[in-house]
């Protein structure tokens, strides 16, 4: 079996159809997805412009248009005529102008505003870097956003003048930042974020705000048009304040900066009342743990009068949007794999509004999503399913929510795809109730003997749930039987729940995945001579540290994963974020507390082929982290391959054939020890 090619053993393996069934979901299908992100309703309810995702088989890359309809779901169309990626739509406070940025060449991203009545489009900024976080003033003349300032690059020296003509090579780079590089993005520009106001219009962008500071959050205005909310770190150590951020008040006019809140944490994502009387937002006090639910807070408009609103919920607050009357808030949380909105008084009265919020994470199965609310109280939501990616759906509250677009079924209507199946069982570490789900192969037979193949989510601090993931049905239709488990540590059970893996990750969550093995073992649905271990960044780690532990797993694919904390705590491009948050102090400091949760100490354990798969641009997880365990394995004689995805970052499948190619890879080494 060994000596025929890779791509025949995988496609051997693939189920076969039957002439008139439908084919199961296949790697050519990647480039025919297509589903709704970021919805904003007009301010009457009565229209719904979305982002509207696919994927383009010949550039090769994730594409984006903006589209509107009814909010009935009649009179569906491109919202322009423009064929430059198109994101962020805002509607103008009377709702006859959409304010949104466009790419293209030559100008880049810039801010455009569509009039819906005439349907003219009209570039309206001239922006050395690209803006963001757009919001309208209340009158509709003027528009707010963030953008980067850049500034000269650092020198130690003044090189000499070279002769003219000559080739030489470029000056050395020189950094004194903190913070100075970023996953997908490389070495960041020197500089900083700052406000601007610009006319709808059209006109110069007059800069707000300054200072050696970032101030890039979202800005939203107070209802008499004079002064921009904000979310930022003003404080003098704010660099090495990784988490902490305060609210501020700036006035439109420019002037000075005053301060709302203040206390060690994150405050973000202001939303001002109707009445302009109260700031809500989000934000927590900064315990230093790994993991920290995020309240939803209000206080008057002058910062006083702070008063944490009680949902009852005991989960995070993802997003928070008032109510037209003011008295409440609908708010965004994640349960149990699942996005929700819930309607909440400032009493803490709260009911739930839409559920199976999500399907815009297209790859493993995340959560993700948005809503949007009009001031009659219409809500559209990213609604997504096992089957499907995110559609839109309308609700109300107490009403049932009618799904309002098909994007994918045209495709994956005519697919046999593999259902998905929650299971729970009981952790053996401490008898906790652990939830996961199960993936049988399209075509499924009772009577046939299939492969496990254990899916582990990254994070670790997130989760998965019931969604739409075309890597994990392109694993299904290679034959395999699918399990995801949501393992402690994992978010959407509460913060005790989320924050059992501080300084115990890797190895906290391995008997939980074991668990849930077993019991798959027990209930006869797979065999325990069968079984096939991957996961991506935490995930790929926890894989390492799994064949280190033990040898029951045919094969192993560490996707991207961190093998030796140490180097990673001080090499990764978010390096300062991890000392006391995972683990207590620094790598030098305690080192042996990082060393024994190190996938790279146990590698002389191993005895199940593994394979590692990196982006070469990968900041996060940088390529020496696999190269380690890699070389580990290949010292001891071990079977192994490394695998590198040219040009990518940490989001190492975010174009569609390195999708491909990731879960081609994977299949293929599994095969080899089938």
């Amino acid at each position: 079996m060994r000596r025929l090619s890779v791509l025949l053993v995988v496609l051997l393996c693939l189920p076969g159809s039957a002439p008139g069934q439908d084919a199961p979901f296949s790697r050519m299908d990647v480039f025919d997805l297509a589903w709704a992100e970021n919805p904003t309703l007009s301010p009457d309810g009565e229209h719904v412009v979305y982002e509207r995702r696919g994927m383009d088989v010949m550039e090769d890359r994730r594409t984006t248009a903006l589209w509107i309809m009814d909010a009935d779901g009649s009179d569906h169309a491109k919202l322009t005529n423009r064929s430059a990626g198109e994101s962020s739509p805002r509607w103008s406070p009377d709702g006859t102008r959409i304010a949104f940025t466009s790419s293209d060449d030559p100008h880049g991203t810039e801010i455009y505003v569509h009039r819906v009545e005439s349907g003219n489009t009209t570039r309206i900024t001239q922006m050395e870097t690209a803006p963001g976080g757009l919001s309208w003033s209340p009158d509709g003349r003027h528009i707010a956003f963030s953008a980067h300032v850049t500034e000269d690059e650092p020198q130690l020296v003044s090189p000499p003048d070279k002769p003219e003509g000559a080739d030489w090579a470029e000056a050395p780079r020189v950094e004194t930042r903190l913070n100075h590089e970023a996953d997908g993005v490389g070495r960041l520009e020197h500089g900083y974020d700052h406000l601007f106001v610009v006319p709808a219009d059209g006109g110069p962008a007059r800069q707000v705000t300054s200072g050696a500071y970032n101030h890039s959050s979202g800005p939203v205005w107070t209802p008499d048009g004079e002064t921009l909310i904000f979310s930022a770190n003003r404080h003098e150590n704010w660099e090495r304040e990784r988490r902490n951020s305060e609210l501020y008040a700036v006035p439109v006019e420019g002037g000075e900066i005053t301060p709302l809140t203040d206390r060690f944490g994150p405050d973000y994502h202001p939303r001002v009342s109707p009445d302009g009387e109260r700031i809500a937002y989000l934000g927590y006090d900064d315990e230093i743990q790994t993991y920290q639910l995020t309240h939803l807070y209000v206080m008057d408009v002058d910062g006083s009068d702070v008063r944490r609103v009680e949902t009852g919920l005991n989960r995070s607050i993802a997003d928070a949007t008032w109510d037209a009357e003011g008295g409440g808030l609908y708010v965004q949380y994640e349960d149990h794999g699942l996005g929700n909105v819930a309607h909440t008084t400032l009493d803490g009265d709260t009911t739930l509004v839409a559920d199976s919020l999500g399907g815009t994470t297209i790859g493993r199965p995340y959560g993700g999503g948005s809503f949007t609310v009009a001031d009659d109280g219409t809500v559209v939501f990213t609604q997504t399913d096992p089957h499907h990616p995110a559609e839109l759906a309308v609700t109300r509250r107490n009403e049932d929510a009618t799904q309002l677009t098909d994007l994918s079924g045209p495709l994956l209507d005519r697919r046999a795809l593999a259902p998905v199946e929650e299971i729970e069982y009981t952790s053996s570490v401490d008898g906790r109730e652990i939830q996961g789900w199960v993936m049988r192969p399209p075509n499924y037979d009772p009577d046939r003997d299939y492969p496990l193949l254990v899916e582990i989510h990254g994070g670790p601090i997130t989760s998965y749930g019931p969604h739409f993931s075309p890597e994990l049905q392109l694993y299904a239709a290679a034959g395999y039987v699918v399990f995801y488990p949501n393992f402690r540590g994992s978010t959407g059970y509460g913060a005790e729940f989320a924050n059992l893996l501080k300084n115990d990750f890797s190895g906290g969550e391995y008997p939980d995945i074991m668990d849930g093995v077993d019991r798959l073992i027990d209930d006869g649905v797979v065999s325990d001579d069968s079984l096939y271990v991957t996961g991506g960044s935490a995930g790929g780690t926890t894989t390492a540290w799994i064949v280190g532990q033990t040898d029951r797993f045919r094969a192993a694919v560490a996707q991207k994963p961190v093998i030796n904390w140490i180097s990673k705590t001080l090499g990764a491009d978010n390096y300062y974020g991890y000392a006391n948050y995972r683990y207590p102090g620094q790598p030098w400091e305690n080192p042996m507390d990082y060393w024994e949760v190190s996938p790279i100490s146990v590698v002389g354990n191993v005895e199940t082929p593994t394979m590692l798969i990196v982006g070469d641009e990968d900041r996060r997880t940088p390529t020496w982290e696999a190269q380690q365990f890699y070389h580990g394995l290949q010292l001891r004689g071990i079977e192994t391959a490394y695998v590198e995805m040219p040009g990518a970052s940490h989001g190492i499948a975010s174009r569609p054939s390195q999708l491909i190619g990731k879960v081609d890879h994977v299949l293929a080494w599994m095969e080899r020890y089938r």
